[in-house]
């Protein structure tokens, strides 16, 4: 079983055991996550898309790691002005093993949407 899900404005395709490096995340290592923006999921059940989002479907995993990616050097310069400019840039990310892919009951989504 697969599934689609959102976060940090990126979009995922995931299954079970899978590890993922997603932007940076305000959890700490070892912490359970949810993800309840599931876009699609398919595999062991037919195909279900959803407008925008699948109800009753969220992804569950584990963090691993908060760390920051290699640097990246950006140079930009200007010919014949002497103008030159040398930045550096380390992204934050948060490395996350998925658990599961579940299908929430109603009573649980109830419950959730109450909170």
């Amino acid at each position: 079983m697969y599934a689609i899900f959102e976060t940090g404005g990126k979009q995922y395709k995931v299954e079970n055991g899978d590890i993922v490096f997603v932007e940076k995340l305000d959890v700490n290592e070892e912490e359970t996550v949810v993800f309840d923006k599931v876009l699609a999921v398919g595999g062991d059940v037919k195909f279900k898309s959803g407008s925008p989002y699948v109800k009753g479907y969220t992804v569950t995993g584990t963090v691993l790691k908060n760390g920051k990616s290699k640097k990246v050097t950006v140079f930009t310069y200007k010919p014949k002005k002497n103008e030159k400019r040398k930045l550096g840039h380390r992204q934050p990310y948060t490395k996350i093993q998925i658990s599961s892919i579940d299908k929430v009951s109603a009573k649980k989504e109830a419950e959730a949407d109450a909170e």
